[in-house]
């Protein structure tokens, strides 16, 4: 009997849609890639022709009085088999591929693959290696049934995308299935493969090329900067009233216009600069004349584009009072100064440090933004289809990479699952879809450069990963092996290779 399977993956129950962040959940990322790839991922790889070691002492598992999450649909007969949705493949880059396999070769699978059950099988009555092989089919037809397909469409599937001379790109999708144990076996695999385009013309994309020198302007500013870091500020023992250039220290209660329920504003001993180009006008006018001790009333209009989004556009009623005045004083730019902040000899010394940190940093930034500028003109010139799954394992890589930062600044696992991340996937798209676009492009011209990247450069990346995340390098190396990684390491290495060779044919 065909199994009626068109449209859907052989994948675990495991949405291919849903990411989790890898720390949270105790892994929860690796065990649900594990089983998204259960079946599809062994078509593009090597098959393993051992059979591993099954586990019969379990019950066997039954399709039969349950649904799927939702995936039983009326007509669709889901019995023996198992399968999720994948996610739409661009028609534009797929392919589809027939395999066929004749009677006998099933027949010696299912022999081999319930023979090795035989021998592990705990079933009450028999001993161990002695039940009938027609119980075993019964009662693990299910596992059986999965080995049997585990070993043999992966080296088929690879056979015939060899003979297309095709490169297949994210998962396969089995969209066709009949397996049975005494005839043939009969699948239809979908994929998508990298679009084929002309780069020609890529050399004429330009962009502006920034200068990466630092302006004397800049210089002086990043020395104010320091200066401003180790001001003192002293009470003034006058008795005189605020003045411009002045620090007020005061408390205050400030009312929100129109928020009744609204917490109130509240600040003890915060200074205030009376003139300050960080100071709100209203502030330095209520100020500027008084003296410590008295209190006093302000009310102040923020305005529409204030730093602070609570107070902008808001009108808040202020009581103040002023406990002292205070003067900041600036040190001076000398070698005291210079030895105060670090390990430099002289003022001097200082100098030509600061001079090579921003020169480091404006070349860096520079160059950032220019690549981007760069990519974005490359995606807008050449038109080409996209895969989509290289689309989702970006969009992937996004929101990973952003629960990791929303977990640094402290949001609970308990936090994380109540997000939706149907909405973050649909918001991360379009930058996910420019980054892929730029990733394909730089591959081409990767190859059209004939720029490689050596087993050295490699190895160097590998001990600055292994530094930063004080994994032990043969450790990295062999987890890295094991998952695919180095791969795609050195994958990203020519890329950013590429990239840089584009931007230093830029005109300055």
């Amino acid at each position: 009997m065909k199994s009626n399977l068109k449209g859907h993956s052989l994948q675990a129950a495991a949405s291919p849609h849903k990411i989790l962040p890898q720390w949270l959940f105790s892994g929860a990322i690796r065990a649900w890639k594990a089983n998204a790839l259960s079946n599809t991922e062994t078509l593009e790889n090597t098959p393993n022709t051992d059979t591993p070691e099954p586990n019969p002492g379990s019950e066997a598992h039954s399709h039969e009085g349950h649904s799927h999450d939702g995936l039983d649909h009326e007509g669709h007969d889901h019995t023996g088999h198992e399968h999720s949705h994948g996610p739409v493949l661009n028609p534009d880059c797929t392919r589809e591929l027939i395999i066929d396999v004749p009677a006998d070769e099933v027949a010696k699978a299912y022999t081999r693959v319930t023979a090795n059950y035989r021998r592990y099988a705990k079933i009450p009555g028999f001993r161990a290696g002695k039940v009938p092989e027609s119980i075993v089919r019964r009662k693990f037809a299910t596992e059986i049934r999965k080995e049997v397909i585990d070993g043999l469409l992966p080296e088929r599937f690879n056979r015939g995308v060899a003979e297309m001379n095709v490169r297949p790109v994210g998962q396969p999708q089995v969209t066709e299935l009949t397996v049975e144990a005494d005839a043939p076996l009969h699948a239809k695999a979908v994929f998508e493969v990298l679009p084929e385009f002309s780069i020609e013309g890529y050399l004429e994309v330009k962009v502006d090329k920034p200068s990466v020198e630092v302006t004397d302007d800049e210089f002086k500013h990043e020395l104010e900067m320091l200066r401003d870091s180790r001001a003192t500020v002293e009470p003034v023992e006058e008795d005189r009233p605020l003045t411009d250039g002045d620090w007020a220290e005061i408390s205050y209660k400030g009312e929100l216009e129109g928020e009744t329920e609204a917490a109130p504003l509240i600040g003890e001993n915060s200074l205030v600069e009376i003139g300050g180009k960080d100071t709100v006008a209203a502030f330095s006018d209520a100020l500027r004349g008084a003296k410590p001790g008295q209190e006093l009333k302000a009310e102040v209009v923020y305005p529409a584009d204030y730093s602070e989004a609570r107070l902008a556009g808001k009108t808040v009623a202020y009581e103040v009072q002023v406990k002292a005045i205070k003067k900041r004083t600036l040190p001076e730019l000398n070698d005291d100064f210079a030895k105060e902040l670090g390990a430099y000899e002289s003022y001097a010394d200082l100098e030509t440090r600061v001079r090579e940190h921003m020169a480091n940093r404006k070349r860096r930034n520079v160059e950032g933004e220019t690549k981007d500028r760069l990519f974005a003109a490359l995606v807008e010139r050449f038109l080409f289809p996209v895969p989509e799954s290289l689309v989702q394992e970006q969009i992937d890589t996004r929101l990973e990479r952003g629960l990791r930062a929303l977990a640094n600044q402290g949001m609970s696992p308990e936090q994380m699952r109540k997000l939706d991340f149907e909405r973050l996937r649909i918001a991360q798209r379009d930058s996910a879809l420019a980054e892929t676009k730029t990733s394909i492009l730089l591959g081409r011209i990767a190859a059209a450069e004939n720029v490689s990247i050596t087993d050295e450069e490699v190895d160097h990346e590998l001990q600055l990963v292994s530094y930063q995340s004080r994994e032990p390098l043969e450790t990295l190396k062999a987890r890295l092996t094991q998952e695919g990684g180095l791969a795609k390491i050195r994958e990203q290495l020519l890329k950013e290779k590429t990239a840089t060779l584009l931007y230093d044919r830029l005109p300055a």
